[in-house]
């Protein structure tokens, strides 16, 4: 009867590790939880340029979740996603400071990193 409860609670113990990583791995994998693939947030650009204003972090939130809905609507198409992406960081440039842009434009584009 130990055996047996042994090996159950062993079990349960192997699953809930398992779910956990994997969880874990699915959330990272969204970008923290912020649409597929990941994607540019206020915190990935901040950590990236430097500190932001307030009035930067807003402008730039807009311009995010306005090209969240520009991938959605373009679903499988690629180049509409890519244009999407493109005018986003266009418009996400244009709030920085001549400082930031530089460190801004160095940010990986797509999952490749600018050369």
């Amino acid at each position: 009867m130990k055996s047996t409860f042994k090996v159950i609670l062993t079990a349960l113990a192997l699953s809930a590790v398992a779910f956990v990583s994997t969880a874990s791995a699915q959330e990272k994998g969204k970008g923290g939880g912020k649409g597929k693939g990941g994607g540019m947030t206020v915190e990935t650009i901040e950590q990236a340029v430097g500190s932001l204003s307030a009035d930067q972090k807003t402008k730039i939130e807009a311009i995010i979740a306005k090209s969240r809905e520009a991938m959605k609507s373009a679903g499988e198409d690629a180049d509409k996603r890519r244009e999407a992406g493109a005018a986003s960081r266009k418009d996400i440039r244009a709030v920085l400071t001549a400082e930031q842009q530089a460190k801004f434009d160095a940010m990986p584009t797509g999952g490749k990193k600018k050369n």
